[in-house]
């Protein structure tokens, strides 16, 4: 997250960006799912996408709804704008509760009374003069209900998040092996969390999605964790085309893969696991060793060790095998025994 840290004059200060800058319009999307993500965490043959990823990459839909409003603004006079949707340090959840869109909530997304907290944000900034809208004001309450169902516990006080212990940041940002003590908790996420949001009693008042071109690809609802784990790089990219979590890469998201098969339980899928002991990826490798240990017995596992561990390079997979229990093999033998 050292990004975060970086250009933060131009975050706290709109002026070190653009110092043209008057006025910051904010506009919202709803991406509001059809259905409840929650539901889908008890499946655990399936993966659970984050819906925002569920559909098109938001940023080419959204981007383009912001430079058609800039061009109409530009085309009224002497106007300059420049048009901002996570390509630029803006802090687009602090403007748009000061532009009076809603407020951040507990979970530090921003929640609208009218939408719920299933939005995507935009900005424009511009050279001309815009009255200020009131800003937002905070209708949370009493409410814990997003605190609280965390599975990895990442809110240690209201309106603070701890990124290293968020979903959705382990299994998208998170470059290597996630924790192990995090793992248990992902369940079948396999890319990003929904449980915060979709717990907010506020996204009763939301609709469903209305834009076109954000419809959820009905293949990406519940993609079965046996498909997915078959997916080379050149599948990983077709399939995923057009949405977010091709730039992930798929190394890191079949690690998330072998994460939730090894929390399914299920022991038919362990052959899916064994099937990565050999991937050219050694953070695949690592994850799907993990996996094995979970649905396998300890003397499976030991054989496994024999036809794939030995000789194995990389310390991180050398980690996961030695972590895997193994008492009748030495991690880190160069022949099989």
């Amino acid at each position: 997250m050292d990004w975060m840290a970086e250009r933060a004059d131009q975050r706290a200060r709109p002026t070190g960006l653009w110092p043209g800058l008057r006025s910051i319009l904010v506009l919202a999307m709803s991406y509001r799912p059809d259905d409840d993500p929650l539901a889908l965490t008890a499946r655990t043959d399936r993966g659970a996408v984050a819906a925002y990823a569920q559909r098109r990459d938001y940023h080419e839909v959204l981007k383009g709804r912001l430079k058609e409003l800039g061009g109409y603004l530009s085309a009224k006079g002497d106007v300059r704008v420049k048009v901002f949707c996570d390509t630029a340090p803006v802090m687009e959840k602090t403007l748009a509760e000061a532009a009076g869109l809603g407020w951040q909530g507990k979970h530090t997304v921003l929640i609208s009374r009218e939408h719920g907290n299933w939005l995507l944000l935009g900005a424009i900034y511009t050279s001309a003069e815009f009255e200020p809208d009131p800003p937002g004001r905070d209708h949370c309450g009493s409410c814990r209900a997003c605190l609280d169902i965390c599975p990895t516990d990442a809110f240690p006080a209201p309106y603070r998040l701890d990124a290293r212990r968020c979903i959705s940041y382990l299994t998208i940002e998170h470059p290597g092996p996630i924790p192990e003590a995090f793992r248990p908790a992902i369940g079948n996420r396999v890319f990003g969390c929904d449980d915060c949001l979709a717990v907010c009693p506020w996204n009763k008042f939301a609709r469903t999605a209305a834009e076109n071109r954000l419809a959820a690809r009905a293949d990406l609802a519940a993609p079965a964790l046996k498909d997915l784990a078959a997916l080379d790089d050149a599948a990983f990219r077709r399939f995923f085309a057009g949405t977010p979590v091709k730039r992930t890469g798929r190394d890191r998201f079949l690690r998330n893969v072998m994460i939730a098969i090894g929390n399914s339980g299920n022991p038919d899928l362990a052959e899916t696991a064994m099937a990565r002991l050999a991937d050219t990826s050694p953070l695949v490798r690592g994850m799907a060793v993990w996996a094995c240990s979970r649905l396998l017995g300890q003397e499976a596992v030991e054989s496994l060790y024999r036809r794939f561990g030995v000789g194995e390079t990389d310390v991180h997979v050398r980690d996961e095998w030695r972590a895997s229990g193994l008492t009748g093999v030495g991690v880190g033998e160069t022949s099989a025994a």
